[in-house]
């Protein structure tokens, strides 16, 4: 996939908020194996209701895109049927939006049954409004037979009904599933000393390896967007205190989550409304971060969750500082706000016995306190 990026700064858009969302778009196309040709930027105060960008910008577009062979043109944004295929048929080329994108990661990242399930639900529940917007075209079948009156059910009409037909399959598949984990849900809240924790964060913030490196698992990771999607669980066990650790991976976020996916993926979410604690792992080497926190932190207002105990977890410092004896004393355990903060590298295990202290204080807690 060859690739043009394009960029709007509308009013409710800073220069910083663009270059970044344009940035992270790169991110996006690099995991799907894209080559990013180049970027196109424009300053509106609104999009142009038929093209996005305007009919002149589009006719550059079409130039670039001969010009570099780009095969894809992804806008940085939502667009609707006719925008899509307005730009299409001017410039020639494929175009897919943000979403589209999104949805493409999912759909090769998804494993288990219920991730492809998932990305699935949120696939079709996209497609669905574009159904009559694809190429401008209006087809129809004609009906046969003796009795038959008009034209028939159109095409669309067909492709609409058997869309809606599988959307409700699968909803129903899933909340068999969803039972299925409530059931072992249940069976843990009866446990007074299991402590039930989510970890969360921005994707590729590293919550795979922190993973591994606390519960002493192998799973899948790598340096890219969205490189897992299935949710992980495992243990900790703290003979000690007679307590036990449950940490459950989630899907990683991004800024603007797609309505799509985040409705596809609420019962996977359920993991971190059933959570005693949360630990927000954020990857403090990333010049957003900050930025990256507070849109985490949105999605988890969002499901209504932000009220429970959490840990900010500040991880991949060693990309910062050279040893542990830079990191300054007083920022390795603060407070932020209302949220407990550690600075970590899952890498190198800096800190990680700290985390670990944490978590056995939450445990030992944990028939002392409801979190929930």
């Amino acid at each position: 996939m060859r690739c043009i990026l394009v960029g709007v700064k509308t009013s409710n858009k800073t220069e910083k908020e663009l270059k970044y969302s344009l940035n992270e778009l790169e991110g996006l196309v690099e995991a799907l194996d894209g080559i990013a040709l180049g970027k196109l930027y424009q300053k509106r105060e609104t999009p142009d209701p038929a093209t996005y960008i305007g009919k002149g910008k589009v006719r550059q577009l079409k130039e670039i895109a001969e010009g570099t062979q780009a095969d894809t043109i992804i806008f940085d944004a939502s667009l609707t049927p006719v925008q899509i295929t307005n730009i299409e048929n001017i410039t020639g080329v494929n175009v897919l939006d943000r979403t589209d994108l999104i949805l493409s990661i999912f759909s090769e990242r998804a494993k288990t049954k219920q991730a492809k399930l998932q990305v699935e639900l949120a696939t079709l529940q996209h497609e669905l409004p574009r159904i009559y917007g694809q190429k401008g075209k209006a087809m129809s079948r004609i009906g046969g037979g003796m009795k038959t009156k008009g034209a028939g059910e159109k095409l669309g009409e067909i492709k609409v009904r058997r869309i809606k037909e599988r959307i409700a399959k699968i909803k129903k598949e899933l909340e068999y599933i969803k039972k299925q984990r409530y059931q072992q849900r249940k069976w843990r809240n009866k446990d007074i000393n299991l402590l039930k924790v989510a970890l969360v964060g921005y994707t590729n913030a590293g919550k795979s390896s922190l993973l591994n490196r606390l519960t002493k698992r192998e799973a899948f990771i790598s340096n890219q967007l969205f490189a897992t999607l299935d949710t992980k669980t495992s243990y900790i066990v703290f003979p000690d205190i007679n307590k036990k650790v449950v940490i459950t991976d989630t899907v990683g976020f991004v800024k603007d989550m797609p309505k799509e996916i985040m409705d596809a993926f609420m019962a996977t979410l359920e993991e971190v409304e059933e959570a005693d604690l949360i630990l927000h792992v954020v990857d403090v080497s990333d010049e957003n971060w900050q930025e990256k926190l507070e849109a985490v932190e949105k999605i988890l207002k969002k499901i209504k969750v932000d009220h429970k105990p959490a840990v900010v977890v500040l991880n991949k410092v060693d990309k910062l500082v050279p040893s542990p004896e830079f990191l300054d004393e007083s920022q390795e355990h603060i407070l932020t706000g209302n949220k407990e903060t550690i600075t970590i590298s899952t890498e190198k295990g800096w800190n990680l016995d700290k985390l670990m202290e944490i978590l056995k204080k939450y445990a030992s807690e944990k028939n002392l306190v409801s979190y929930n």
